[in-house]
């Protein structure tokens, strides 16, 4: 039962519903955090919303977790000089968010870290508090980067700040 509810979600969500938890404006707040956390260490913070799944990829099985796997990869998050690429990944339809770090991070932070910081940011989307659970989220993440990834004297910006909406069966 659980299955088809879920298939039913992803299969009715409307193309454009992110639109409505991040306007433009809160498209470029998410943005300015990221650009600004990034002078304050030297990890790289993606941002990627993706509206649903193709129903027949949800009745396969695929997980918001497996999904933010192949997202990080697709959008080369791992491809950053130190390994300190992190990816906050958001399954509109599950309402669910997946933070997934690369290896030098992963190294030193723990899973359960991250999912600490990605509880307290549904905790405000449940709330229908999307801005705030967002950048509150992003500091958090800042607060974890700064502690083991100081910033160095060059330290530049790898990886877009821009939020990443990720088209329908993206691959």
């Amino acid at each position: 039962m659980v299955k088809v509810k879920r298939w039913l979600r992803h299969l009715f969500m409307p193309p454009w519903a992110w639109r409505r938890a991040f306007p433009q404006a809160t498209l470029d707040a998410i943005e300015a955090a990221i650009r600004e956390s990034e002078t304050r260490h030297s990890g790289e913070i993606r941002f990627a919303i993706e509206n649903s799944l193709p129903a027949s990829w949800v009745w396969r099985g695929v997980t918001g977790r497996h999904r933010a796997l192949e997202v990080f990869s697709f959008l080369r998050v791992w491809d950053t000089e130190h390994n300190s690429g992190v990816l906050v990944y958001l399954l509109m339809a599950d309402h669910d968010i997946e933070i997934i770090a690369d290896r030098g991070i992963a190294a030193r932070v723990s899973a359960a870290a991250w999912e600490g910081v990605a509880q307290s940011m549904e905790a405000a989307f449940r709330q229908g508090e999307f801005a705030r659970g967002v950048l509150d989220g992003i500091g958090q993440i800042s607060a974890t980067l700064e502690t083991h990834f100081p910033p160095g004297k060059r330290n530049p910006d790898e990886l877009p700040d821009r939020p990443m909406i990720v088209p329908h069966g993206y691959k």
